[in-house]
């Protein structure tokens, strides 16, 4: 074996392709577009962001503001990305998603340890003698997926997930919406549709009455809790929305001095600041009644959207019975897994499971064991969760702080977080230096630093 293939073009498969590329382990990257599409995507670059333009919160006192630090600490091409193509969003690590994605292709195609093939992998036999990382995503092309059930002989499990709608900042009603964060939290980054009793009302009325995109007859309707359609939260109690991405605390309307019952926040999600997409709106309404429902919003009367939202089906497979925490297949380890394909969820959580297979698998074709970062790290609990085997119920899963192993004394909240997360670095350090996994090009003085 002199080359690894990495399957997939996404946040995973890129990440992984670009810590093997480091470690001077020549890479094949297959990506079946544009070939082949799939219902999200929309052009042939890698790692195009089909959901939220956001990578969420970038502080260490959130779970996966943590997991982005380890992932600095270990050389992430994702991050240096997603840093280089940054766009105001609070505290949250935010991007213009099309300079996100042309950085990562532009790294990924420049490096000349990485040939990028266009095509469709159908079949996994053809890598039987080989090390192989499977990042095909969660839109996994049907010929794979069968071959994945096929290899596995069960059925895998699924999830459905939706995309928000995005408008252009011009036709957004500015004598209406106002700019804020909620408690003032990172400055003004985002727009505010604020929403009285009666419109909050009104417009719930409307979206249960919308008609929906049918379930198809052979698929179970399974949403993820954190990307659930605004109309099945909708469902479950008329002020759902109002105590969900709908909430209005921390936020006064400077139009009127008060608090509104509801609010509609929009994101900015282009560099240029053209573009705002709806925070926490993801749907599976009709286009038609998407037009006709969401310019009950105030603010936006005139919207005109670039994007409507949309529905599509999430593959994973069920890791538990299926993975070792070092992404390798237990019945085969040349065989490595990552990004949403095992049942990690959100983008930076996807990178950071390729960042771990691409380190292994370079370290498996040197005759190196494969390793894990202890389950007291961000990365480590993650993968601890996924690979459980007593794990019967497995959902996808993002980054914790609950995923994490007790810490002594009696902390709560913040102590407690602050806590866990100097935990997780000093251990991390100690792996780092332990197993040796810094490529090296890695600057040895910032993990000193650390």
């Amino acid at each position: 074996m002199t080359r690894v293939h990495v399957i997939g073009g996404g946040l995973a498969g890129c990440e992984a392709a670009w810590q093997l590329a480091r470690r001077g382990v020549a890479v094949r990257l297959y990506e079946m577009r544009p070939a082949r599409g799939t219902e999200a995507h929309r052009s042939d670059r890698l790692a195009e962001l089909v959901c939220s333009n956001s990578f969420r919160s970038a502080s260490p006192d959130a779970a996966v503001g943590l997991l982005k630090e380890e992932m600095r600490r270990l050389g992430s091409l994702i991050l240096q990305a997603a840093e280089s193509a940054r766009v105001p969003a609070g505290t949250a690590l935010a991007v213009d998603r099309d300079g996100f994605s042309a950085e990562v292709t532009r790294s990924i195609e420049a490096e000349p340890s990485i040939e990028v093939v266009r095509e469709e992998v159908t079949s996994l036999e053809r890598f039987a003698d080989e090390l192989v990382i499977v990042a095909s995503g969660p839109l996994t092309s049907p010929a794979l997926y069968d071959e994945l059930r096929r290899l596995f002989g069960r059925d895998h499990l699924y999830f459905y997930d939706a995309i928000s709608p995005i408008v252009t900042a011009d036709s957004i009603d500015r004598a209406v919406a106002f700019r804020a964060s909620r408690y003032g939290k990172g400055g003004d980054d985002y727009l505010n549709c604020p929403l009285s009793r009666d419109e909050y009302r009104r417009f719930v009325d409307e979206l249960l009455r919308a008609e929906k995109v049918p379930t198809r007859e052979f698929e179970r309707c399974l949403y993820f809790e954190g990307c659930m359609p605004i109309e099945e939260m909708a469902r479950r109690g008329r002020e759902t929305l109002a105590f969900g991405p709908m909430r209005p605390v921390g936020l006064v309307d400077p139009h009127t001095g008060e608090r509104p019952y509801a609010v509609v926040q929009l994101r900015q999600d282009d560099r240029a600041g053209t573009l705002y997409s709806l925070v926490g709106f993801q749907t599976k309404m009709t286009y038609p009644e998407q037009r006709r429902v969401l310019p009950l919003i105030p603010g936006l009367a005139a919207a005109e959207f670039v994007r409507l939202g949309s529905l599509h089906r999430n593959t994973f497979i069920h890791s538990p019975s299926l993975l070792e925490p070092t992404l390798e297949l237990r019945r085969q380890p040349t065989m490595f897994f990552a990004g949403q394909l095992v049942g990690v969820e959100g983008y930076v959580e996807s990178a950071a499971s390729g960042l771990l297979a691409g380190v292994n698998a370079a370290r498996r074709l040197r005759g190196r064991a494969a390793v894990a970062p202890p389950p007291t790290t961000a990365l480590g609990s993650l993968l601890a969760y996924v690979s459980d085997r007593a794990r019967g119920d497995f959902q996808p899963m993002n980054a914790s702080y609950g995923l994490f192993a007790p810490i002594a004394g009696r902390l709560r909240g913040k102590d407690k977080r602050a806590a866990l997360g100097a935990r997780a670095a000093g251990e991390l350090s100690a792996w780092i230096v332990g197993e040796g996994v810094l490529a090296p090009s890695a600057d040895p003085r910032r993990q000193a630093q650390s």
